[in-house]
């Protein structure tokens, strides 16, 4: 199966912006994957280099030269996480990790809403990509960027082909 025969999340309108949405099952238990979206180090692993201060939150993405700056708006462990991602014209989205326990594994919903309509496919193409490191970095195993952009690139044109106008 190749990545693009995965689940693909939705992305929809939501009055003027846009919202996407991922259901994902990992067969790691759910303390693991809270882990793998909470520290630092984790995160590294299969998303950005990450930096937490109170509810400060930094992402740096050396190989794109990209750099966001957020602030964590939930963090109920082992259920919620979320921060604020700044959009081009200065308003926030928010990303969203909800978790529960699913027997031996965990399942996991990612919500980015407030999207400027015009960001939610390639939004959804890098978290499409992205989400299929998590479950390695929840084992410590780096997702090297260069996978990360072989993983995104194709689904590009599919989630372009599925956003709303």
């Amino acid at each position: 199966m190749t990545l693009i025969d995965q689940d693909l999340g939705e992305v929809r309108r939501t009055g003027e912006t846009v919202e996407i949405v991922f259901h994902r099952r990992y067969a790691r238990p759910l303390e693991k994957i809270w882990a793998a979206i909470t520290v630092p180090e984790r995160i590294a692993d299969w998303f950005a280099h990450t930096v937490i201060e109170g509810d400060w939150i930094g992402f740096n993405f050396p190989e794109a030269d990209y750099r966001i700056e957020g602030r964590i708006v939930a963090n109920e462990p082992m259920r919620v996480f979320a921060w604020t991602w700044p959009n081009d014209d200065g308003s926030d989205s928010v990303v969203r990790f909800d978790l529960e326990a699913d027997g031996d594994g965990c399942r996991l919903t990612l919500t980015q809403s407030g999207l400027a309509p015009k960001g939610g496919a390639n939004n959804a193409a890098g978290w499409h990509a992205h989400l299929a490191g998590l479950e390695d970095a929840a084992d410590g195993v780096k997702t090297p960027w260069a996978k990360v952009m072989e993983r995104e690139t194709p689904l590009n044109p599919v989630y372009k082909a599925r956003a709303p106008s």
